[in-house]
């Protein structure tokens, strides 16, 4: 028997979802009375993992061991999030530190679990209920000026190399009048800015579209973003609502992959380069100016040098304005890992390489592209110099300013200067007449 624990610690990794889910996580733990914690002290602390890098479980459990406080203590370890959902009750057996494992869909009974670690027992949890979570969650807290809003969960589309059917489960979608609500309630906490989130967000049942004008109507409300979308659920009236909803922001997200179509149908992705490239004529049709994101794996397995040209092709013809871009590697459980082919790690090294210097030329000549360009920024933090204030623009780049602007505002800025990854800017001086 141990005291149930007064203080707690969420540490998020991975994507968007992982942080949502831990401010969920630490709103539930703090609607049973304990308190956040910034130091290394907490009573509890919830390790939220993320399965998508390679070696992601041996880093969990590295994480796991460097709890252990230099007097020989340490406080009650949740392991949560995709390695937990993937490793389940081994995830105890392999570190006796471990006092609980939740999966993504259970962490709702979180309090109870943790109850029980008070009593003695080491909980596993790692059941998929369809969104039973969400209806079990505390009403959301005050939040800052932008936050994130969890509405679809899950993939049914099974690429090779993914693990999220089998860590998130199958495609799900909250209700309408949920989502709403929470949005309203984000609003009211003050937040200018929803970005809304799901594995695959673009297939919430009902349209995506029908739900951003939802939102949209929300008074107070100055921003919406959505990610991650998938290709194949781009629908017509999903790219009309960037062309009709100011509130839209000029920004998509939207994964390739590869420019190869032999890769991409051996990833199973639905899409080829060209009808990619298509759809993004189509988006650009409708938002001139928008800023398209990506993703890209390299030295994915059978992957020649002509396959990866073909990738370097694609990022020639869309201009990403931002992506990410990652080696394979493989994950258990996935065809992908299985597969013949593998390309060799030097190879892959040197074609991320490649790759990334593109990707940066096309990023930087976006963001020239800007500079003399008067637009309005979100602040939403302080830079790291005396004066400075950081805001988001509606391409979603960092823009430096020296402002006595306040986090939350909202600030017409001139764009001055272009740097790799963020834009310098100053405030706009709006001329009254006599």
């Amino acid at each position: 028997m141990t005291d149930l624990p007064k203080t707690f610690r969420v540490k998020s990794f991975g994507c968007q979802m992982n942080v949502y889910d831990g401010e969920r996580m630490g709103e539930l733990l703090a609607a049973q009375g304990m308190t956040a914690a910034t130091g290394e002290d907490a009573d509890l602390v919830v390790l939220n993992t993320c399965h998508i890098r390679e070696k992601a479980a041996d880093r969990a459990y590295s994480d796991v061991g460097r709890l252990r406080r230099d007097d020989g203590s340490r406080p009650i370890i949740a392991l949560a999030g995709c390695v937990a959902q993937a490793e389940g009750a081994e995830a105890s057996k392999r570190s006796k530190m471990i006092d609980l494992v939740v999966g993504p869909q259970a962490y709702h009974r979180l309090p109870e679990m943790v109850a029980a670690v008070a009593a003695g027992q080491r909980p596993v949890d790692t059941d998929m209920p369809a969104i039973a979570k969400f209806a079990a969650l505390p009403p959301r807290r005050r939040s800052g000026p932008s936050a994130f809003l969890t509405v679809q969960e899950g993939c049914d589309k099974f690429c090779t190399y993914c693990v999220v059917p089998y860590t998130r489960g199958a495609e799900i979608s909250r209700p309408f009048a949920d989502i709403v609500t929470e949005a309203q309630a984000l609003v009211d906490g003050g937040a200018r800015e929803i970005t809304l989130l799901g594995q695959n967000v673009n297939a919430w049942d009902g349209g995506l579209d029908r739900l951003i004008r939802a939102i949209a109507r929300i008074d107070g409300l100055e921003r919406i973003r959505y990610t991650t979308s998938h290709p194949a659920d781009m629908s017509d009236a999903l790219i009309a609502a960037h062309g009709e909803i100011d509130k839209l922001m000029p920004y998509l997200h939207l994964p390739v992959q590869s420019g190869s179509d032999s890769i991409l149908k051996a990833m199973n992705r639905s899409h080829t380069a060209d009808s990619y490239l298509r759809l993004i004529e189509r988006v650009r049709a409708a938002r001139p100016g928008i800023a398209i994101s990506g993703d890209f794996i390299v030295g994915f397995p059978g992957e020649t040098e002509k396959d990866f040209c073909d990738t370097l092709a694609i990022v020639d013809a869309v201009g990403y304005a931002s992506a990410y871009s990652f080696k394979y590697s493989p994950r258990p459980g996935t065809p992908a890992a299985t597969m013949e082919g593998a390309v060799e790690a030097q190879v892959m090294d040197e074609r991320l390489q490649r790759l990334q210097r593109r990707l940066a030329e096309h990023s930087l000549a976006f963001n020239h592209a800007t500079v003399g360009t008067d637009l309005t920024i979100l602040i939403d933090r302080k830079g790291r110099l005396p004066g400075q204030m950081i805001g988001m623009s509606p391409w979603l780049q960092a823009v430096f300013i020296d402002s006595a602007a306040v986090i939350g505002e909202m600030v017409d800025v001139t764009i001055t200067r272009a740097l790799p990854n963020s834009l310098g800017g100053v405030l706009r001086r709006v001329e009254v007449a006599a």
